[in-house]
């Protein structure tokens, strides 16, 4: 049974398939939906970390597997499904001021291609000097799209989906069989996940104290402009990505406000000016739509995929912070080899359980 059907449960449920497990995914909300704030939805998916010579390489590791694993993953399911996820190469243009020797210094150590670039050969404005850096390796896809394509594969290969089901939080040790919801309903299994993401340290709190795990709410602005950008940009904690039917995200804040989901005029005004102030015509153009989700935050963003030390037919696959669309390849198979009692392919001492 997994507790939580965003993008981590929802990967590690076809990865336990893969296995041969029957899985239930139990979610409060309704996956593939934009719901209650839930990030998997409502992120920009971006398929690389921001910035990632700022981590350390644990992170680094666990997000360069996802990006490598994501071309079959939805190869399969555009195939299976029918659902195209958008993945796409379309490369991103870092702006200026960044740390140029340690940015140069990281992408070569992890092998990938940058190159000098003037902003103004992009068609974009740089405020802080047009000495940008170009990385054409880095792909997006289309979180809502991968979320839907998920959605058919689970119900396609008999993962039973308990929706608008909020489970009670967990108390004592030992061994589990059930997991009981707020209704009174007692869900049992051989094993439980929790992949709850920001929502997971209210689960888990009187069996996991130490588990640093807080919501951090990051908005989003949509535009269509009549000449959208052919790349990603970022610029300063700020990043624009174009998709391919003519829209683009503009985004995003991370803001310490608990579980508000709610939207603000003082972020769409912020994100508004630094829109603007890279492409001049936006300010021109209406915003389309403006949301929120919520981030599952931890310390270094460092995600828990482990055994939980007292329960021991439990287990966690969450924190992800800010790139859990792009970790969960990876520790979906995590999570999944240490169930089954195989070998991870990557190590995973880093996301050991906090004690």
């Amino acid at each position: 049974m997994i507790a939580g059907g965003g993008i981590v449960g929802a990967m590690t449920a076809m990865e336990l398939v893969g296995r041969g497990c029957r899985v239930t995914i139990v979610e409060r909300g309704r996956i593939a939906s934009q719901t209650s704030g839930e990030s998997s939805w409502a992120g920009g998916g971006i398929l690389f970390p921001l910035l990632p010579w700022m981590y350390g390489d644990a992170v680094n590791r666990l997000t360069h597997s996802g990006t490598r694993f994501y071309p079959a993953i939805c190869q399969r399911l555009l195939e299976e499904t029918g659902v195209d996820c958008e993945l796409l190469q379309s490369g991103m243009l870092i702006l200026p001021a960044f740390d140029r020797e340690q940015a140069l210094d990281w992408c070569q150590r992890y092998d990938y291609v940058a190159q000098s670039a003037s902003a103004a050969a992009f068609g974009v404005q740089s405020p802080a000097g047009d000495e940008a850096l170009w990385l054409p390796g880095v792909s997006q896809a289309r979180p809502p799209h991968v979320m839907q394509a998920m959605r058919a594969w689970l119900e396609q290969n008999n993962v039973t989906l308990l929706e608008g089901t909020e489970l009670k939080p967990l108390s004592g040790s030992g061994s589990m069989h059930e997991w009981e919801t707020v209704s009174g309903e007692k869900l049992r299994a051989d094993k439980f996940v929790v992949t709850s993401g920001a929502w997971s340290f209210d689960l888990l709190k009187e069996t996991a104290s130490k588990l640093k795990i807080k919501p951090m709410r990051g908005q989003i602005l949509l535009y269509r402009p009549q000449r959208n950008l052919e790349h990603m940009v970022y610029r300063e904690g700020f990043y624009m990505i174009p998709r391919k039917d003519g829209l683009l995200l503009a985004g995003s804040t991370l803001e310490d406000v608990g579980f508000d989901p709610r939207t603000t005029e003082t972020a769409r005004d912020e994100l508004r000016a630094k829109a603007v102030a890279i492409m001049p015509e936006l300010a021109e153009l209406p915003i389309l739509k403006h949301w929120s989700g919520l981030r599952p935050g931890t310390p270094e963003n460092l995600p828990t995929i482990a055994a939980h030390p007292q329960i021991e037919n439990l287990y966690l696959n969450t924190g992800h912070f800010r790139y859990g669309l792009t970790m969960a390849p990876g520790s979906a198979k995590i999570v999944a080899a240490l169930i089954c009692g195989e070998q991870p392919f990557l190590d995973h001492a880093p996301f050991a359980f906090p004690l």
